[in-house]
């Protein structure tokens, strides 16, 4: 039986695809550019943008937002939140300082059914 996703997981899920087929997009482009130019700062900058790497970069970051705030709210009918709800509340505090509990919260996030 196939698992059913949330409207947040199942955009994060597309954002991600997504973000992971123009990182390789913009890989191809600058083995391609490294070939004939030195990759300098612009360079670079007008790679990630022709390429969509930053639109797809901010659409990721989008959706892993949405997909945190749709967790912790969920979360909070749960009997282990009701018990442990400092300890939760402070990890969702730290999502934005340290980026290691941001993957933990969305790796997380995407387990829940």
């Amino acid at each position: 039986m196939k698992p059913i996703y949330s409207k947040a997981q199942l955009g994060y899920m597309k954002a991600k695809t997504q973000f992971e087929k123009q990182a390789v997009i913009l890989e191809k482009k600058l083995e391609d550019t490294r070939k004939t130019e030195e990759i300098s700062q612009e360079v670079m900058e007008g790679l990630v943008q022709t390429t969509g790497f930053h639109d797809a970069y901010n659409n990721l970051v989008l959706a892993e937002n949405e997909l945190i705030e749709w967790s912790h709210t969920t979360m909070k009918h749960e009997k282990t939140y009701r018990e442990n709800r400092q300890p939760i509340d402070d990890m969702y505090l730290r999502l934005n300082s340290d980026p290691q509990m941001r993957a933990q919260i969305i790796d997380l996030a995407m387990k829940i059914r």
